[in-house]
């Protein structure tokens, strides 16, 4: 149970299955041709899963200082599991994640695919080693690494395929897509501030300079709530765009219920945040928005196939 704990599990499986629901929830119920075998797919999940366990682990390494002062109750490194076996593992995970999207890279036709993989593996350890560290520069980049996640999976599955007599038909998919990794991208974002919100006092005491330190909790937490109006007005502005004119309306209803109004809700709450659990509560809504997020691709394919409206 410990090492599941180290690799954040439960992090992981909302990732396998959001891009299993991206693939078999969204695509493949439109009936349109991919690059991947079954067997291929299940492997680019497994690729992910692992450089995201690595990153897990090697976050924790370089934060076992830090997570004393923030959550003493949930330190593994250095107590249950002893660091140089989490180097290992560390070091394990992330090369079989790349190994593999090298060989899907070459099993495409498209081997220079395969830089995504160890730019993604970089990425997260100078992440962890001092981009976190900074004011804003990190939870970017944890943000854009959740929307890559996201479009990742046409760019091995669709873009390969793509030829001049179904470009216009890759082109409306993979623009669906790019929507959903851009609201990705902001719920992240959002989340990851709140998170160094609830984490500032140990943050501080380690001489980091996160948001909340740098501007303080009142700036910081106008911040998040102009983030969630600009998401939640994003939102709206597609389903009034887009999914009205198509008449999509129970996934209209859907985002309404489960993304746009806990956004708002998120968005007026914050103002009254002051200790770690009201953070912490906000922290975990901002998961659950991402987990409805994640299930209204299968919505809106349900939608799409049975044209309700």
């Amino acid at each position: 149970m410990n090492y599941l704990k180290l690799i954040r599990y439960q992090n992981l499986m909302v990732l396998a299955i959001m891009q299993l629901i991206i693939r078999y929830g969204f695509f493949e119920q439109l009936n349109y041709y991919f690059a991947l075998t079954h067997f291929e797919y299940s492997l680019f999940v497994l690729a992910s899963v692992c450089i995201a366990a690595g990153g897990y682990i090697i976050n924790d390494i370089f934060d076992q200082e830090v997570d004393a002062l923030n959550k003493p109750n949930k330190c593994i490194i250095g107590k249950s599991i002893a660091e140089d076996f989490a180097y290992y593992l560390y070091a394990g995970l992330s090369i079989l994640g790349v190994g593999i999207g090298m060989y899907l890279s070459n099993a495409i036709g498209r081997p220079g695919f395969g830089v995504f993989f160890v730019l993604i593996v970089a990425l997260l350890y100078i992440y962890s080693s001092s981009l976190k560290q900074m004011p804003l520069v990190g939870n970017l980049v944890i943000a854009l690494l959740a929307g890559t996640s996201v479009l990742l999976v046409p760019v091995f599955d669709v873009y390969p395929v793509t030829h001049q007599g179904n470009q216009l038909a890759m082109g409306a998919l993979f623009g669906m897509v790019k929507n959903y990794a851009l609201i990705a991208v902001l719920i992240t974002l959002i989340r990851e501030i709140i998170k160094d919100a609830e984490d500032r006092e140990g943050d501080d005491a380690q001489g980091m300079q996160t948001l909340p330190i740098a501007l303080g909790i009142q700036k910081t937490n106008l911040i998040i709530a102009v983030l969630a109006m600009i998401s939640s007005g994003l939102i709206l502005y597609y389903c009034f765009t887009h999914l009205l004119e198509n008449k999509l309306f129970y996934l209209m209803g859907y985002l309404g219920l489960t993304i746009i109004a806990p956004l708002f809700f998120v968005a007026i709450r914050i103002f009254q945040a002051k200790t770690k659990a009201d953070y912490s509560q906000l922290s975990l809504l901002m998961k659950v928005i991402t987990v409805f997020g994640i299930f209204s691709l299968a919505v809106l394919t349900l939608n799409l196939i049975h044209n309700v409206g």
